[in-house]
């Protein structure tokens, strides 16, 4: 576990030099990239509670295509629909992952057929596998000794992270079944409680600190 450390804030800074901004990826296959608006701002906004770390006040968003994608460290995707990468996208986000990017990806129900497939597409020899809940994504910071969170039912029963590892190192982190981005997003848009929120939120720190970080 990681608390404030002089040694972390210092690694950071060290190795970014300069603002941390994640980038949220405008996909085609018309589901809607586009939600989920103040995610991010609410958990950068902790972030910046919580370390001396320079991050951006929200995300920016890009296709893959663009040339500016990859300047980003973490990248983000979520949505209800359909998900769909042409072939240069494959490539490029493919690219992208084995040179040292992190890609957060949260069902909000609905995407999760469409995601798998496409990721199959960027990495044909990896199949998601389910993260131990003694994995440090869990407790790189905040605590979670049961995995996710729980924030809305969607399909019922546990909630679950899985990975894909590339040559040992987790580039992908998918969270299944709990919908972490709407809990991070304001309280009047969705009506969870503070402790669903909280939770959420926490639990959104632990995975951008593990992106910065491995």
């Amino acid at each position: 576990m990681f608390k404030k450390t002089i040694a972390l804030l210092f690694f950071v800074n060290l190795v970014f030099g300069q603002m941390v901004t994640p980038v949220r990826i405008h996909y085609s296959g018309g589901g809607d990239w586009y939600g989920n608006k103040t995610t991010w701002r609410n958990i950068l906004s902790r972030v910046r509670q919580e370390f001396d770390i320079e991050v951006a006040r929200r995300e920016v968003a890009h296709r893959i295509t663009d040339p500016e994608f990859f300047q980003y460290p973490i990248a983000y995707i979520a949505g209800h629909g359909n998900i769909r990468f042409s072939d240069q996208e494959v490539r490029l986000l493919r690219k992208y992952l084995i040179s040292g990017g992190f890609l957060f990806a949260d069902d909000d129900y609905g995407m999760d057929a469409s995601f798998r497939r496409e990721m199959k597409k960027v990495f044909p020899e990896l199949n998601f596998v389910e993260l131990p809940f003694s994995h440090p994504i869990y407790h790189i910071y905040y605590q979670f000794s049961h995995g996710l969170p729980k924030v809305h039912e969607h399909a019922g029963g546990p909630p679950k992270g899985f990975g894909l590892f590339y040559q040992g190192r987790l580039v992908c982190f998918y969270s299944w079944n709990t919908d972490i981005s709407d809990g991070c997003e304001d309280a009047e848009i969705h009506g969870d409680p503070p402790d669903i929120r909280e939770q959420a939120l926490k639990m959104a720190v632990n995975i951008f600190l593990y992106a910065l970080l491995n």
